[in-house]
């Protein structure tokens, strides 16, 4: 019996310590600002699948060159990235794609 609870609970701690370990790369990631020069590259895959390239690069550029993070994907994501994902347009949609 104490045999059994002692492995269920290197197995608890080892998943807490797994799932705090990916809790700090994906913040690190949101965390790691991009120099300038990083902006076009990202924004080339983020808008890859639109059929709306310029102004998706367009504002995407905009938006990266003011935050230095852009999401990872081409979609979605943008909790990654806060100041990225608060900017609205005048209507109140994201303005950052």
């Amino acid at each position: 019996m104490a045999q059994r609870c002692y492995s269920s609970s290197i197995l608890v701690l080892i998943s807490l310590l797994l799932l705090l370990t990916f809790s700090n790369v994906a913040e690190a990631y949101g965390r790691a600002k991009l120099r300038p020069s990083d902006c076009k590259p990202r924004c080339s895959y983020r808008c890859s699948a639109t059929s709306h390239k310029k102004p998706c690069m367009f504002f995407c550029q905009k938006c990266c060159a003011a935050c230095l993070c852009v999401p990872p994907g081409v979609y979605g994501n943008k909790q990654v990235c806060p100041c990225y994902n608060s900017w609205k347009t005048k209507e109140g949609r994201p303005k950052c794609p």
